[in-house]
């Protein structure tokens, strides 16, 4: 659903850990006088991201680009490092594993809390929202709901294609 994907945007926005070499792309504007983002320039990007079996989960497209500061801790560890002496108007594919993006899942992470504590009419398999975070109903039972807190991406590679649109020199 449209409320989700929206949810996703934002949470790829969420710190996860950092890695200098999280992939690599091909240059395809390889001028050499053009500028490269370095940590503390702001960049805007447009991207879209893919699970292994290429089912899109996020994209900026038909939207205005994401900004962000390079090395600021923003975004995921990967995405962040990817960009990294990326040029304006470069386009570059990777792929991150999940230890620099949402980690892997935590058992500690599913919960079993009171039925009366989650809305009427609820069932299994259901997104709800905790303080703004998305949480999986992972199964209704007669007094209690067991839900999944973890990161709906968390445990999985994400493929980004990322396109550098402008960069202002930090």
């Amino acid at each position: 659903s449209m409320k989700i994907l929206l949810l996703l945007i934002g949470l790829v926005l969420v710190a996860g850990c950092t890695s200098p070499n999280a992939g690599t792309g091909t240059v395809l504007d390889s001028s050499s006088d053009a500028m490269a983002a370095e940590n503390g320039d702001h960049v805007f990007v447009h991207y879209t991201g893919m699970l292994d079996d290429s089912t899109v989960f996020d994209s900026s497209e038909g939207r205005e680009p994401l900004e962000f500061d390079v090395g600021s801790g923003q975004l995921i560890r990967g995405f962040d490092a990817a960009v990294l002496g990326m040029k304006e108007s470069e386009e570059k594919t990777v792929t991150i594993k999940p230890e620099d993006a949402y980690g892997y899942p935590d058992p500690g992470n599913i919960v079993e809390i009171p039925r009366e504590n989650i809305p009427e009419g609820t069932k299994t398999g259901d997104t709800l929202y905790a303080e703004g975070r998305p949480v999986t109903v992972v199964e209704v039972r007669n007094d209690t709901v067991l839900i999944d807190a973890n990161h709906p991406l968390a445990g999985k590679n994400l493929t980004f294609r990322i396109k550098l649109v402008k960069i202002e020199k930090g």
